[in-house]
């Protein structure tokens, strides 16, 4: 079964334009001078909406890789090796 690239795609621009949102009430949270407890929860949420992004990023290239191992090195450039690299990094 193949997978779709434009769905994974939009899956991971909407859940980083979710993250730049929080991250800006973040800031936002942060220069009115909010409690530390507000300003942290909220930045826990961004980590957590850029941790799933990256993520989904690399399991959905592990999915490509498994269906075409060699036609996703040729096309992405990318090794078995270097997306356990990528997923290590996340977590």
């Amino acid at each position: 079964m193949a997978i779709d690239d434009a769905a994974a795609q939009r899956k991971i621009s909407n859940r980083l334009k979710r993250a730049r949102g929080q991250l800006d009430a973040v800031i936002a949270a942060a220069e009115r001078g909010d409690s530390c407890r507000d300003v942290v929860t909220q930045l826990a949420a961004v980590t957590h909406a850029l941790n799933r992004a990256g993520f989904l990023m690399v399991s959905t290239a592990m999915e490509n890789c498994l269906v075409d191992p060699q036609g996703t090195e040729e096309r992405d450039g990318i090794t078995t090796d270097e997306l356990e690299k990528l997923f290590l990094a996340l977590a």
